[in-house]
């Protein structure tokens, strides 16, 4: 299987449900886009397991690098797996390693890949703060710019 996935009108699916689910036997899920809703995927139940064995153990994997002291490989391999990290300050990588690692721990726990999503995405947005000077000037500039610490967003309950 090369392909990740493909699009296909979710009319397809509901006009030729055998044929569209057979797609499958060729690509890991299918997006089935809607004109007036969120698009939605379709894959396999086994391949929806895999990949949650996955996120699972590579988990597991960096919270044991982390717990054991190996802070400085895991540093190292960053910039490889999330590029912009290479914008953060030091105490700021660390920060979100320890924050990543408590949301993917939780993440998994509760089987949604939600949260952690939410959590890159967050700090994909402060990578940019920091790589373009005069937004991270205009954003910290007083009294308009740094209120102070965000508290963490609520996620609602994912059903």
């Amino acid at each position: 299987m090369s392909v990740a996935y493909e699009d296909v009108p979710f009319s397809e699916l509901l006009h030729h449900p055998a044929a569209t689910a057979q797609r499958l036997d060729s690509v890991r899920a299918l997006r089935l886009r809607r004109r007036d809703a969120s698009d939605l995927a379709l894959m396999r139940v086994e391949q929806l397991e895999r990949d949650s064995a996955v996120v699972d153990f590579a988990t597991r994997l960096i919270a044991s690098l982390i717990r054991t002291g190996n802070v400085v490989a895991l540093r190292e391999a960053l910039p490889d797996a999330v590029p912009w990290t290479v914008f953060l300050p030091a105490e700021d990588v660390d920060t979100f390693l320890a924050e990543l690692i408590e949301t993917a721990s939780g993440a998994v726990a509760l089987d949604t890949l939600a949260p952690i999503a939410i959590l890159l995405t967050q700090w994909r947005h402060t990578a940019e703060i920091h790589a373009d000077p005069a937004l991270h000037a205009a954003l910290t500039r007083e009294p308009d710019g740094d209120l102070g610490p965000v508290p963490r967003p609520v996620v609602p309950d994912a059903e």
